[in-house]
């Protein structure tokens, strides 16, 4: 068998040998090559197998500026591939808009490896080694999910949701999924160095995989659960919205109210499935009311209040009666409303004012709705499934949680699995189902434990009885969120000085 103690101190040596610009070239390529793990692909060896190198490569580095560089080539890599799906929008109105689609995916791959490249900075600032690594991109990631409202999409630890330790998130949530892979990073890079401290650490991580499984409690539906039914219309984007389609679309999703023998509990569309605001909706919602057979309906809508603009669900009863209203307050920056744009407004730049109808207003935040034999719901629309503050935020515990979405805008290749991904983790770290509707797909029910009971494909127009999962007891990371894993991080970060020196060669 060959010797591979050699393997990483020559292959550094080769790297430093060659130009800067193939140099930084082959670690933009390894950055993408890392984002293989999120879903679609899910392979997790590969994340785990490119961070390992980055962390070599870190290693290798001399001051911070080299640091934050090597961050900010592997994060472009790696986002350029990891949200390749923000494309997808500009190509609804291809000749509108598909001139920017390269330019958004470029501009944001860039801007968020700026936090990868803040992470390594720091590290090599604070002294490098292990702790440093995994405390400063730990910490690049905490980060990256709150400041500028946030976008903690493709973390490093999203990798893992598909395996057994997604459980380990009901204790400290993505942030530590995301330690575990920088950790199994570190630990793969000394143990093919031949370090047998790496050696040791790496079979204790890949000890936790399995032992997540078996920790992981049993949140099977119970026999009298309620039976909730899942609506998803399969309305593409580009057709959404077409004078001559808008009737199909709300005729299927009234069909498949109807359809079936038993009535079920609770019947839920998608985000937006009725095409008229709520405000002038009272014919439209008896007519749904009317095909539910008088059960509760879940729709997702719009509705204005002055000259504000609100993307909105609401509960609607027998007779179509509105029991209750909530309003997205989690938007998306660009997407839904253009950021200061009511401050804009107040000194004369009009048309980007939410306060005057551009774009979306946000709602007063969270809130939980009774829904009858079900419980309490914390819904969630779209892009407020990706923020586990958001779910902690709710005033009160809930037995499950809802969320709609219209993930037609990601197309069908990544960005709908990625999000089904992240509602998993949301109901791994609380330790409560979610009933999660989708205009395209994919419909699911997912259990206390992040596992998917019942599903509808991916652009597939259809309906499925469902049985809603029972809640656990609320987890650690419930009780506590993110703040241990930060402070441990940063302990990490502060211990950096007294961890292992590399001396190997520099770049």
């Amino acid at each position: 068998m060959a010797d591979l103690s050699g393997l990483p101190d020559r292959a550094l040596r080769r790297l430093a040998g060659i130009s800067p610009l193939r140099r930084w070239l082959i670690v933009i390529v390894t950055g993408a090559l890392a984002a293989l793990g999120q879903a679609p692909f899910g392979l997790w060896p590969a994340t785990l197998v490119m961070f390992a190198l980055l962390f070599g490569l870190f290693l290798s580095t001399n001051n911070w500026r080299q640091a934050a560089w090597l961050g900010w080539a592997f994060g472009t890599g790696y986002f350029l591939l990891a949200l390749s799906w923000i494309v997808e929008p500009f190509l609804v109105d291809v000749a509108r808009h598909g001139w920017m689609a390269p330019f958004a995916l470029l501009g944001l791959a860039a801007g968020l490896a700026l936090f990868f490249a803040a992470g390594l900075a720091l590290a090599r600032a604070a002294g490098g080694g292990a702790p440093g690594f995994i405390g400063g991109l730990g910490l690049s990631e905490a980060a990256r999910g709150y400041l500028f409202t946030g976008f903690p999409w493709a973390q490093p630890g999203h990798v893992l949701i598909d395996t057994g330790a997604l459980h380990w998130a009901s204790y400290a949530g993505s942030l530590g999924l995301t330690a575990l892979v920088l950790g199994g990073a570190v630990a793969l890079w000394h143990a093919v160095a031949g370090r047998w401290g790496g050696v040791a650490a790496l079979v204790l991580l890949g000890l936790l995989l399995p032992l997540g499984d078996a920790l992981r409690p049993d949140a099977a539906a119970q026999s009298e659960a309620p039976t909730v039914r899942l609506v998803q219309p399969n309305a593409p984007q580009h057709e959404k919205w077409k004078a001559d389609k808008i009737q199909g679309f709300f005729d299927r999703q009234i069909l498949f109210s109807q359809a079936g023998q038993g009535r079920p509990d609770l019947i839920v569309w998608p985000e937006t499935a009725v095409p008229v605001m709520l405000n002038t909706a009272a014919p439209t919602l008896e007519v749904i009311s009317a095909a539910a057979g008088g059960v509760p309906v879940i729709v997702g809508l719009q509705r204005y209040d002055g000259p504000r603009l609100y993307n909105s669900l609401a509960l609607i009863e027998a007779g179509g009666t509105v029991a209750a209203v909530y309003d997205k307050h989690h938007l998306v920056p660009f997407g839904e409303y253009v950021p200061f744009g009511d401050w804009l407004g107040r000194i004369g730049i009009h048309g980007l004012a939410a306060q005057e109808g551009q774009g979306y207003s946000s709602g007063p935040g969270a809130q939980v709705i009774g829904i009858g034999g079900l419980g309490r719901a914390l819904p969630l629309i779209c892009y407020e499934g990706v923020f586990a503050q958001d779910v902690r935020a709710a005033p009160e515990r809930p037995d499950f949680m809802l969320l709609i979405t219209n993930d037609a805008w990601f197309g069908q290749v990544s960005g709908p699995y990625q999000h089904l991904a992240q509602a998993r983790l949301r109901s791994a770290e609380q330790g409560l189902p979610m009933i999660r509707v989708a205009n395209t797909g994919v419909s699911a029910m997912i259990d206390a434990t992040g596992q998917i009971t019942a599903a509808i494909p991916m652009g597939q127009a259809g309906w499925r009885d469902a049985p809603l999962p029972p809640p656990l007891a609320p987890t650690l990371y419930a009780r506590t969120g993110d703040m241990v894993m930060i402070l441990l991080l940063a302990m990490l970060l502060g211990l950096s000085r007294i961890g292992n020196r590399h001396s190997g060669p520099r770049i």
